[in-house]
């Protein structure tokens, strides 16, 4: 599910700027709560990161040298911003879908004017200069000694495995009169993580505009069978060979998941899309896309974007020019709810700075009802665990959404599990990661997971789903007596969470057991969040998605997409008609509302077939006329357990299951 520097997988940087080490960003911290050390002062515990260490330290860091930090504001009665982000979420709840406006959300929940005063006396009192003010956090910036006089604590230069980065030595203090006004502080350590998009192209060239055309590919599962050049499959594989599917098209994803069948198309919705720069070419983008395959492209009016491109930073570690994801997300979005208003907010980099700011400008300014995010960050890295100062910022963002009916959706990664093996042979794995683990921000407990799956068709439509994990061979030439080895994986995201604790509307549903089951096998007495909460297509291999973009040389073409990021703005169009089905009443917060109905989910399972004992399921992929290895093939295994076993009910590989009429249809019946 990515790209990353520029190619591969990443995590996601809790960032403000780029300071000091022109290599490096700025990671932020964050606290549970404040512990007043000593009189007047409060120490915001856990804020020095873990590379920090007086065996790694270098010495101090110039007092004269420059950085830019954020402090993030509490706002007014955090605890009354979660009851009611619960009751306007909760089907269960007489407060269901009474949402407020964003100015109510504002005026009741954003810092308040006093908050704001205080903590930027406090700031420019010790010589730091305010660069900018929200809601939500204030920017200043200034020398590293007006920072340490502010925080209370020294920073110094530190030896990592990513280089040297500077941090604060010893945990942050503030003044105990503001603690209380502060949720975090970022830019006081560096961080060289940053956010990459869930998606991959297939290593083919463009089919063309029109899909189901290319005799290298089936219109459906089983409809060619693989050609006498191909090797055999092993014993023990579906038998007789069949050809791959034809990358899908909208009309085919929309009649799998019954949106044909309900009439729904979205009308009087709002879907947002947050990526990071954007495409001077989408619009006209998707419209050909859409007229390709039978669509209606976009009305007047009906799709928009903010995007600055003389405010673009970062632009060689986020992979400038790599438009795919964009496109990707409109034309999914547009394809699943063809009425729907879209609007791409596009953050100027990958790094959280720019990322919180485009999300709490939705929110702030409520630019849409349901708001896909195809990016995300592993947890634990050899380069540094994730930054909780803006995890924090990332779910008050979120819960206040919530309060106005605004869902957010993020793709659960394309990494499985993320445990050792995974990263050493998978496609969009970070080589980083520590351990087995979830991502962020898909596994807040304020924001709906989307996993993957590999979807197959029939003559008729929907057949069946497995779990979007793939094993394929190396490439095979034509008369070869054997598949040329390969170990290279692709699957979906899940598991479950160190850190965050089972949200309510998980209790109805997770098995305890697995809840209280960590990723590396140790039991926990308190149940943790686990992800995804539903799953659409989204296989690399099996069942790709056509998607059509206009490259860096001004050609327009179309190539298979796989990844959740594929499955993410799917489901934004599936919450954008089930708004419609209800009368235009946004969905909100989707979460209560899925695991309230997941029975009426269409279950997946290891075995698509549901067959007890079947062989392995395998298609063979033919490289097309079109592609510089034209005629040779691969061997795809598809909906392998990747350490996520599907089964019956919810599970890590693929949440409650997949959508279908009925579940859409569902959402409009309220309490």
């Amino acid at each position: 599910m990515t790209k990353a520097v520029p190619r591969h997988r990443k995590r996601i940087a809790s960032a403000t700027t780029l300071t000091a080490v022109a290599a490096f960003v700025t990671a932020g911290v964050a606290f549970a709560s404040p512990s007043t050390a000593d009189t007047g002062t409060a120490t915001l515990s856990g804020t020095t990161p873990g590379y920090a260490t007086a065996a790694a330290d270098l010495g101090q860091t110039g007092g004269a040298a420059q950085l830019t930090v954020r402090v993030y504001l509490a706002g007014q009665n955090a605890a009354g911003l979660d009851a009611y982000a619960q009751a306007v979420s909760d089907p269960n709840s007489a407060s269901y879908k009474h949402f407020l406006s964003a100015t109510e959300v504002r005026n009741r929940f954003g810092a308040s004017k006093a908050q704001t005063d205080a903590v930027t006396k406090w700031l420019t009192g010790a010589g730091l200069t305010v660069t900018g003010t929200t809601t939500h956090w204030i920017d200043v910036k200034g020398t590293v000694d007006a920072a340490q006089k502010a925080f209370g604590t020294q920073l110094h230069n530190f030896a990592t495995p990513a280089g040297t980065l500077r941090s604060n030595s010893s945990d942050v203090k503030v003044p105990a009169n503001v603690a209380s006004a502060i949720l975090g502080v970022a830019g006081l350590s560096q961080s060289t993580q940053h956010a990459v998009t869930n998606h991959q192209k297939t290593d083919t060239s463009a089919r063309g505009p029109v899909q189901n055309n290319d005799p290298s590919c089936s219109d459906y599962y089983g409809q060619k069978l693989a050609p006498s050049s191909a090797p055999a499959v092993p014993a023990g594989y579906t038998t007789p060979a069949t050809l791959a599917q034809c990358s899908m098209v909208p009309s085919e994803l929309r009649d799998a998941y019954g949106v044909s069948k309900t009439g729904l198309t979205g009308k009087g919705a709002r879907i947002a899309i947050v990526n990071w720069y954007g495409s001077s070419t989408m619009e006209a983008d998707a419209d050909k896309y859409s007229v390709n395959h039978g669509d209606k492209p976009f009305a007047a009016g009906q799709y928009s974007e903010i995007s600055d491109p003389s405010q673009w930073t970062n632009k060689d570690l986020c992979g400038f020019g790599d438009f795919g994801e964009e496109a990707l997300d409109v034309e999914m979005a547009h394809a699943f709810a063809p009425d729907a208003k879209v609007i791409t907010v596009a953050a100027n980099s990958c790094f959280d700075s720019d990322l919180l700011a485009a999300e709490a400008n939705i929110v702030d300014n409520h630019l849409a009802d349901i708001v896909s995010n195809s990016w995300g960050e592993i947890m634990y890295s050899s380069s540094g665990d994730i930054d909780p100062a803006s995890m924090k910022a990332y779910d008050q963002i979120f819960k206040q959404g919530a309060v106005e009916g605004i869902a957010f959706d993020f793709s659960s990664g394309d990494c499985m599990n993320q445990d050792t093996l995974s990263t050493t042979t998978g496609l969009n794995c970070d080589k980083t990661a520590t351990r087995a683990q979830v991502q962020w921000p898909t596994s807040s407990a304020w924001v709906t997971s989307v996993g993957g799956t590999a979807l197959g068709l029939d003559k008729h439509g929907y057949s069946f789903e497995a779990p979007m994990a793939d094993h394929r061979s190396g490439r095979t030439a034509p008369g070869a007596a054997t598949w040329t080895a390969g170990d290279q994986t692709f699957g979906g995201g899940g598991g479950v969470s160190e850190s965050i604790a089972q949200p309510w509307y998980q209790t109805w549903t997770v098995p305890h057991s697995m809840a209280t089951t960590l990723m590396d096998g140790t039991k926990v007495a308190q149940p943790k969040r686990t992800v995804p909460d539903i799953s659409l297509n989204g296989d690399l291999y099996f069942s790709s998605t056509l998607v059509g973009q206009t490259d860096s040389t001004g050609v327009y073409s179309e190539g298979g997409y796989g990844g959740t990021s594929v499955s993410a703005p799917s489901w934004a169009g599936i919450l954008a008609d089930a708004q419609q089905a209800q009368w235009g009443i946004p969905v909100g917060f989707a979460n209560p509302a899925i695991y309230l109905r997941s029975w009426l989910a269409t279950d997946v399972l290891q075995n698509p077939r549901q067959i007890a004992g079947s062989p392995v399921h395998s298609v063979v992929f033919q490289y097309p006329a079109s592609s510089p290895v034209a005629g040779m093939y691969r061997l795809i295994t598809y909906g392998v357990d990747e350490g996520l076993p599907a089964a019956r009910g919810y599970d890590l590989a693929t949440g409650v299951g997949s959508p279908n009429s009925l579940f859409l249809r569902s959402f409009g019946f309220g309490r």
